[in-house]
């Protein structure tokens, strides 16, 4: 059945307002195949669950030690140390962790499971226009568990958006079309060299599949990560015109400035923080001048936080 359906999250979060129209609910899915360097949900990527760790809150109980099986967790000189390299992600530690130190990021749920708390939030949907928001990592990594919930969504009435990173078989995503409102079709880099150095993978595939879901009548907002000192380039700005202007039917471009939200995750999931960006946000004067600037190429660009425009 639908809804028995099983997929990798690693979040569900109520009231998203930036995930599409209204108040929303996202499904965070596990496993993307893009390597960002400023990915502010690095949890995201990997498919299987990583361990979360916070030195501050732990309080050297010991609980961890004793029942870890692989010896990651060591109290040296009074301080709590991880071994990455030694753990395996099990989750035995956070369930012994009373003060929160450890967590287990990503779990496996069904699509009932999931719905069901996706539910809890209708009628916040049917008066914003609201509704559920698969984002991830890459919705289209676990395309049984995205289909399945979308159709299930769709059963109840809800409106359905997909944030996807284009780079899949396009099938998966001709898959899924039916049941989706609104795909938020995120476009990183317009020059396929730099496309490569910031996300490990070409962005050949990734336009095609765009002008695809265009051309089939798909409603599509592309919505552009713009980070400083990266990609706020003239000739960036031109190549989304160029882009955007060839696809009539595009519902418009949203700009995302860099968030250094992911900045906290790395440090407390082990990631390698070397080959992140040094940005900072973007004050509102750049987003606006970034607004105005493709609207003078001719785009409609939707409003953000700090566009007076």
């Amino acid at each position: 059945m639908t809804r028995d359906v099983k997929g990798d999250i690693f979040d569900i979060q109520r009231f998203s307002i930036h995930d599409g129209p209204g108040i929303r609910t996202t499904v965070f899915m596990k496993g993307c195949p893009l390597r960002c360097v400023w990915c502010h949900n690095p949890e995201g990527i990997g498919a299987e669950p990583v361990l979360s760790f916070l030195p501050r809150k732990c309080i050297g109980c010991g609980y961890c030690l004793r029942v870890c099986r692989r010896g990651a967790h060591k109290i040296v000189d009074g301080v709590h140390e991880l071994d990455r390299d030694a753990c395996e992600a099990c989750g035995r530690c956070t369930e012994e962790c009373y003060a929160g130190a450890l967590e287990l990021v990503g779990r496996e749920v069904t699509v009932g499971e999931a719905l069901d708390e996706v539910l809890r939030d209708r009628p916040f949907y049917e008066t914003s226009g609201g509704g559920l928001t698969l984002s991830g990592g890459e919705p289209t990594q676990q395309i049984e568990f995205a289909d399945a919930i979308l159709t299930a969504a769709k059963a109840e009435g809800l409106h359905c958006c997909v944030e996807t990173c284009g780079s899949c078989d396009f099938g998966r995503l001709e898959r899924i079309r039916p049941n989706v409102d609104l795909f938020l079709y995120d476009f990183k880099e317009t020059d396929d060299r730099l496309h490569r150095e910031c996300t490990g993978v070409p962005n050949g595939l990734i336009i095609e599949n765009l002008r695809r879901l265009h051309d089939a009548g798909a409603a599509v907002l592309l919505r552009c990560p713009i980070v400083p000192g990266v990609n706020d380039r003239d000739d960036h700005f031109e190549g989304i015109a160029a882009l955007a202007l060839d696809l009539p039917r595009l519902r418009g471009v949203e700009l995302m400035p860099y968030n250094p939200l992911g900045e906290s995750k790395v440090d407390r999931m082990g990631f390698d923080p070397a080959s992140r960006p040094k940005s900072e946000t973007p004050d509102d004067r750049s987003v606006s001048n970034w607004a105005a600037r493709l609207r003078k190429l001719g785009l409609t660009v939707i409003n953000q936080a700090g566009d007076e425009n």
